[in-house]
């Protein structure tokens, strides 16, 4: 079981300068007129914190549809990308949709929970908002399947 209570949470907007994550910001509030500045400004950190998690998994994560339209936006800056993914991972994080046998990778949603918990092991900040098919916010039971869970399945990442 993970003890999070003592961890330090990462807020995953402080992996870019204050300029690229206004473009970003500046980009998606064009795309998506109804998004406000400050969701947008959050949406930027958890597509930061997928790419994260992402660096350092052995496994696929699969990021929601909306925190990939974050990513889309990242990669359409491409030497930004590049020169981010260079200087925080040390390599090129590729952007490779395709399809992921859900016999040993889970369907979409099993996918994105376990990416959820890959964040969160990761010490980042996870804002459910930006995961609504996941449902979790409202959780309140013990050992309802979250990372901490004893009935959570292992994780080999």
């Amino acid at each position: 079981m993970t003890d999070t209570t003592n961890r330090r949470v990462i807020d995953a907007r402080s992996l870019i300068s204050d300029d690229t994550r206004a473009t970003l910001v500046a980009n998606m509030r064009d795309k998506f007129p109804q998004l406000t500045e400050e969701k947008a400004d959050r949406g930027v950190g958890q597509m930061l914190a997928f790419l994260a998690a992402c660096a350092y998994s052995k496994r696929p994560l699969s990021p929601s549809p909306l925190v990939d339209d974050f990513w889309h936006a990242f990669l359409l800056h491409t030497k930004a990308y590049r020169e981010f993914c260079a200087e925080t991972f040390g390599r090129f994080l590729d952007h490779q949709p395709g399809y992921l046998d859900p016999e040993e990778h889970g369907g979409g949603r099993a996918l994105r929970a376990g990416t959820v918990d890959c964040i969160t092991l990761a010490g980042y900040e996870i804002d459910m908002e930006f995961w609504p098919e996941l449902d979790l916010a409202h959780c309140s039971q013990c050992h309802a399947n979250c990372s901490d869970s004893p009935n959570h399945p292992a994780i080999h990442s």
